[in-house]
């Protein structure tokens, strides 16, 4: 993955999920770590929560991810593509050491922890060039 997204993922902490099912669609908001060694977005949540139960239905999502401290003057972020998975076997024993190394204070609440396998990503960053994305896909 370029450099510049993974840095700018790394850095932030909130993440728009947007699911579907049936032609309804639903976002949600959670925070989330980034696992660098297999591109994934690590976020911790209960199963019975709409955001859940509509992407285990449909594990095509989408979503956004924008700085945690907005510059106007600056825009960057993030617009993803990905495949919904709950963590297990050794992606989800690494994806919940990421997630617990960035917020530690989650292994004190109920919750699942769940991964998107990021399949396509456009970065904007006009800190780069007015006007620049970056692409990167799977």
């Amino acid at each position: 993955m370029n450099e510049h997204i993974a840095a700018f993922l790394k850095e932030q902490s909130v993440i728009s999920i947007a699911t579907t099912v049936n032609d309804e669609p639903y976002c949600a908001s959670c925070y989330y770590a980034f696992e660098p060694t297999e591109n994934l977005l690590v976020f911790k949540s209960d199963a019975d929560t709409r955001h859940i139960e509509d992407a285990l239905k449909n594990t095509r999502v989408a979503g956004t991810i924008l700085p945690d401290k907005i510059n106007k003057a600056k825009v960057k972020g993030v617009q993803f593509n990905g495949t919904f998975m709950k963590a297990e076997g050794s992606i989800g024993s690494k994806a919940k050491e990421t997630y617990l190394k960035k917020f530690p204070v989650a292994g004190l609440f109920r919750g699942d922890i769940w991964v998107i396998e990021i399949s396509r990503i456009k970065f904007t960053d006009n800190t780069l060039v007015f006007g620049k994305k970056l692409l990167w896909e799977r």
